[in-house]
């Protein structure tokens, strides 16, 4: 592994799939993937919380090249984890990947044009360097040695158990506890209703302000139908693009009325909960929809709770730990035997690698994205992020369409750099990402920029980037040069 043409960073949903797209669409190159834990699977290996499950359907989480065939759309870790790993035994590419290493600093070299990549060894703490003709980030977008974890007063006098749903130790002993959740994101939506369910003896949501919960099935009558008539080559597509239709559509209507999103949100959580339920105060957030993302109810699971009296919502701000529970300001005092703080995650780009180029250090807050897969000015880097506002891996399947095409490109005019310009520096840009939830806005000023108009605007359109991205001329806006 002294050299390899693609290297690899983080061996998760992303890296996986990466590795795929390499292996059946630029055969020729040399590849590995660098994973710093000691297992595949990134997020879904990682989280060991009750209940951990997508929040994405799927068929569209899953791969374009891999269909799911389990009959669960939103499914469980377990089941996610193991569809990964099947995923990167079938096509090869789990015996490319090395395991404890991690990617702690990259430099370019445009005379040697190449990347030389400082290594960690998190097994044993020694360094090593690998060097690659292109270097690929499939980091995902969040922290893994720990997750938002804000300091409340009173922690140490609490006689119970506190855990972040990052760090779920296992053989935590929770059933029969008391159980307060702070938090009211994916994660809170996810474990609350699994604990009560699991044999808490009770559970509150305790949350500082509310957020869009609607409710959706874990099954999908029209893929299941779609999936008994059709072969899977057939029918996998159809149910995808029906998936993506339906997201965008959502999407676009409830950026385009909030107003009228707001409502029919609003009136499904009416009819899901009894009447009298206080739903202006616990469900009718101060933000637009998708100015955050959307949380989904499996089943509607965390109403049927609701309901049923196991979970209780809170919607107040923390006073002070008690030994034995939680004081609000308002002077209310929630009982607890545990406290989850489900309260975010901490946004990393790249992992935290430092990049240099020809010996300049990179600042990644003052690069603006191309295409929101590479950086201006670096070249023959290509990251992975996906869609705030549908599933990661579409677009993640779209930056490798991209980049395999890109390689195919420079072999074709024998050429080894491609490098993004930057934007008329006259012309305005803007946060990477416009979300205005809290891990978003705690990282914004260490992420790269986004520009005003194509290729350095971020367009949160699955549609459009297909067509760019895939058919589009693929050295639009790029320098390609350093000739073989």
């Amino acid at each position: 592994m002294d050299h390899v043409d693609v290297l690899i960073v983080g061996a998760g949903l992303s890296g996986i799939g990466v590795a795929c797209h390499l292996r059946a669409r630029c055969p020729e190159k040399t590849f590995a993937v660098l994973e710093s834990r000691a297992a595949s699977g990134g997020t879904w290996d990682l989280f060991r919380y009750p209940g951990v499950r997508s929040d994405s359907d799927m068929y569209t989480l899953g791969y374009r090249f891999a269909p799911w065939e389990e009959a669960k759309a939103l499914a469980d870790g377990p089941s996610i984890l193991r569809y990964l790993r099947d995923t990167a035994a079938r096509h090869g590419v789990d015996r490319h990947i090395a395991y404890h290493r991690r990617a702690v600093a990259a430099s370019w070299s445009t005379d040697d044009g190449r990347w030389t990549v400082d290594v960690l060894r998190t097994d044993s703490g020694e360094t090593e360097q690998v060097t690659s003709s292109f270097l690929w980030g499939a980091t995902g977008y969040y922290r893994y040695d720990h997750g938002h974890r804000p300091e409340f007063p009173g922690e140490d006098g609490f006689a119970g158990t506190v855990v972040h749903p990052q760090a779920w130790p296992e053989g935590l002993a929770w059933r029969g506890a008391r159980i307060v959740v702070i938090g009211s994101g994916a994660t809170a939506v996810t474990l609350v209703p699994a604990l009560a369910r699991g044999g808490a003896a009770h559970v509150t949501m305790l949350q500082r302000s509310p957020t869009y919960i609607v409710s959706r099935p874990t099954g999908d009558r029209l893929a299941d139908a779609l999936r008994h008539l059709l072969p899977p080559r057939v029918a996998y597509p159809l149910i995808r693009a029906k998936n993506v239709t339906a997201t965008q559509l959502s999407y676009r209507v409830s950026r385009r009325w909030p107003e009228f999103a707001k409502r029919g949100i609003r009136k499904g959580v009416e009819q899901a909960l009894p009447d009298g339920f206080d739903v202006a105060t616990h469900f009718s957030p101060p933000y637009d929809p998708w100015d955050q993302r959307l949380c989904l109810a499996a089943d509607g699971d965390l109403f049927e709770e609701l309901t049923a009296g196991r979970v209780s919502m809170v919607t107040g701000t923390i006073d002070t730990f008690t030994e034995h529970g939680i004081r609000l300001t308002t002077g209310e005092v929630l009982a607890a035997d545990l406290v989850v703080t489900a309260t975010g995650l901490e946004l990393q780009f790249l992992g935290g690698m430092a990049l240099e180029v020809d010996g300049r250090k990179v600042d990644v807050a003052g690069t603006v994205g191309f295409r929101g897969i590479m950086l201006c000015g670096v070249p023959n880097l290509a990251v992975t992020f996906g869609y705030t506002n549908a599933s990661w891996t579409l677009k993640a399947d779209l930056t490798a369409d991209y980049v395999c095409r890109l390689l195919h490109e420079l072999d074709r005019r024998h050429l080894r750099q491609a490098t993004p310009l930057a934007p008329d520096p006259s012309l305005p840009v803007e946060p990477f990402l416009d979300f205005t939830s809290g891990y978003v806005r705690r990282a914004v000023a260490e992420l790269p920029k986004q520009g005003a108009t194509p290729p350095w605007r971020l367009h949160q359109n699955y549609v459009r980037d297909a067509l760019e991205l895939r058919l589009g001329r693929v050295g639009r806006g790029l320098a390609l040069s350093n000739p073989v």
